[in-house]
């Protein structure tokens, strides 16, 4: 497959590279369904091995998934005539399922978060109607919530921030645009990243934790938001793509080093500063370059197109939106049959993508139902059942 370097026209690399983060990000969430680190539902009998894979992915799933947001994003606003289009159009396909997964499909999340803590006792429709919109956290858990969609609100937020960036005169952004050139170029696009990530983890984290409230999270803001901004910037900076991958292949090896190393301090139980900094170093190695090698990789080996990346790439926003809410509700029922573990990871695997696909089939047919999940909606509804050709960008 061609190497790709720079992203102009439709990066299919990058779709695919969308594709993965997004299959795996719920595979991740089922996972913390069995890992003893406290979730909305957790498994009667919790299994330890579990997190090492999930530890393996966790510190560059979301930093990708942002990343390759900002890079669509750049691409967005070359195709749309002023920040205020692009602002709007932003707004209209990241709020409306953002307030309708908070009044709809995120309900039942907290419901069953209660249940199974034993704070709640009531039913569901009642607890929708009567408890939900409480706008506080009266039973521990705050109301209403909107859970794993906190990734929409962050993506929202950094679009409306870009917006002011796209207002800037031309020769103020094209400033920019060469600072950033300069700036990351060579050796530094590989360690100043890094060392803004040792930052964040060893300053940031321990004094203000991860919220996903977005007001008051400013460690996430700085990986979240500094992945997003760079993508945006990285999407015409030729040189950087050409270092990217032409590199890839050390990227994920050293990627593959800091994971060993971090897993040896994590399996060491050392809790000395020397230790924690340490392994904050492996984690911003591991995400940094995992990343790298990650488009690296998709842009010389997946530059291909077909209907597989064309169903999916319109089908991953409503996968999103649905699945955490179907993991919840599944594994809450088959911990209370007391379901062996292998039954409960079956069970919940097979019902969310069955779920999941049921749940987009059923969007892409009801024009009126698309932008609620996501989708962009038809003008011409005779092709609603057809083959998806409306790409989830």
């Amino acid at each position: 497959m061609r190497s790709v370097s720079a992203t102009t026209g439709r990066q299919f690399g990058l779709d695919w590279l969308r594709i993965g983060a997004f299959g795996l990000l719920i595979v991740y969430h089922i996972g913390m369904f069995f890992v003893p680190w406290g979730w909305h539902v957790e498994a009667s009998n919790t299994i330890d091995w579990v997190q090492w894979p999930m530890m393996a992915v966790n510190p560059w799933r979301l930093s990708l998934l942002f990343l390759i947001s900002g890079i669509v994003s750049r691409s967005l606003m070359a195709k749309l005539a002023s920040s205020r289009h692009f602002a709007t159009s932003r707004s209209t396909r990241l709020l409306v399922p953002l307030l309708a997964g908070m009044v709809i499909f995120v309900v039942p999340q907290p419901w069953f978060e209660l249940r199974d803590r034993g704070a709640y006792t009531e039913g569901f429709y009642y607890f929708w109607g009567h408890d939900y919109f409480e706008f506080g956290a009266s039973r521990g858990t705050p109301l209403p919530t909107w859970n794993h969609l906190w990734f929409v609100a962050y993506l929202w937020a950094y679009s409306m921030l870009l917006a002011l960036i796209v207002a800037l005169p031309t020769s103020v952004r094209a400033s920019l645009q060469k600072c950033f050139n300069r700036l990351f170029s060579g050796w530094r696009l590989f360690l100043l990243p890094i060392s803004w990530l040792v930052f964040a983890r060893t300053m940031l984290f321990p004094a203000f934790g991860e919220t996903h409230a977005l007001v008051d999270d400013p460690y996430s803001h700085a990986v979240y938001g500094f992945s997003f901004f760079f993508g945006v910037a990285a999407a015409r900076a030729a040189t950087a793509w050409d270092a990217i991958n032409s590199n890839w292949r050390l990227s994920l090896a050293s990627a593959a080093l800091a994971c060993s190393l971090m897993f040896y301090i994590q399996a060491s139980g050392a809790q000395s500063d020397v230790a924690v900094f340490a392994k904050a170093i492996a984690r911003s190695v591991l995400a940094w370059s995992a990343i790298l090698g990650l488009l690296g990789f998709a842009q010389t080996h997946l530059h291909h197109d077909g209907p597989v990346r064309r169903y999916l790439t319109d089908a991953i926003f409503p996968y999103y939106i649905a699945h955490q809410t179907i993991i919840i509700a599944v594994g809450f029922h088959l911990k209370q049959l007391g379901a062996g573990a292998a039954v409960e990871f079956i069970g919940i695997l097979i019902a969310t993508l069955v779920g999941c696909a049921v749940t987009y089939e059923t969007a892409r047919r009801i024009n009126w139902l698309r932008p609620i999940l996501g989708l962009k909606r038809l003008k011409d509804t005779s092709t609603i059942a057809a083959s998806p050709a409306v790409l989830a960008n």
